[in-house]
């Protein structure tokens, strides 16, 4: 199987949390399952840093950004320790900055830009880079647009056709919940936002938007699958996810080996 795993983070590239370490992993066994395997994520200031080769493509591209157009270049590294390669999108006026998210506490302000863009720029990396894939991997909000941008523009499109989506959820609690006028970033038709697909409470939603678009959902552990379809702990998106119940799927996180345990 092609897969591409698409991720707002990377480790040992560029690490806030567990889910660098599930895509720092992860496709690295499933290339060794045999799986065709490559990962797509930001060309942070930490990606630069840190000290691994990377090599630039000489791909340059143009994405629209509400009104404008915005253009971003592609580098290639390599998952350490693997043949898994590991393409970045570099657009420095986003992803050059102190941290991934945010700083001094506070979020930047377009990070809703900013993912809307590595969404987009993630879909235009597969044509570029002329991959086969039958499977596009997303996590959490930040690649949430992509299953939309999947269904209602990539549908018809040469080499999309039979693309399908994948979208795990590692914390509910994060959602990439954006003001109403954020929709114009995106460039989809307002009809979709709607409180079925992509507004919540008067918002615009990421996470639910990948959620209802997904072909298939994911979590990081049979219970949790569960506990979010509750009232209790589904953070407003249970609804959602119980109508989405029979693609819902928990799976439990594994164990790098290879990562020295810390004292």
């Amino acid at each position: 199987m092609n897969i591409v795993f698409a991720t707002s983070e990377v480790a040992p590239f560029a690490k806030t949390g567990g889910l660098a370490d599930v895509c720092g992993a992860l496709p690295i066994d499933l290339r060794q399952a045999g799986h065709n395997v490559a990962v797509i994520m930001p060309a942070y200031r930490q990606v630069k840093a840190c000290g691994l080769p990377l090599e630039p493509l000489g791909v340059k591209f143009d994405i629209p950004i509400s009104n404008k157009i915005v253009r971003g270049r592609l580098l290639r590294g390599a998952l350490p320790g693997s043949d898994v390669p590991i393409f970045f999108v570099e657009q420095d006026d986003y992803f050059d900055r102190p941290e991934l998210y945010r700083h001094k506490g506070e979020d930047y302000k377009d990070n809703c830009e900013r993912y809307v863009f590595f969404c987009r720029a993630a879909l235009e990396a597969i044509r570029l880079l002329h991959l086969e894939v039958d499977v596009i991997h997303c996590h959490d909000w930040q690649t949430s647009l992509i299953p939309a941008y999947l269904h209602i523009e990539y549908a018809h499109t040469h080499g999309y056709e039979n693309v399908a989506s994948l979208l795990t959820i590692h914390n509910l609690a994060y959602q990439g919940i954006f003001w109403h006028w954020d929709m114009l970033l995106t460039g989809l038709d307002w009809k979709y936002f709607n409180l079925h697909q992509m507004e919540f409470y008067g918002k615009l939603n990421l996470l639910k938007s990948g959620i209802v678009f997904a072909d298939w959902l994911t979590t990081v552990s049979p219970t949790y699958a569960k506990e979010i379809q509750t009232e209790a702990m589904g953070c407003g998106l249970d609804g959602v996810l119980r109508q989405r119940t029979e693609q819902l799927t928990g799976i439990v996180n594994g164990s790098d080996y290879n990562v020295e345990p810390r004292d």
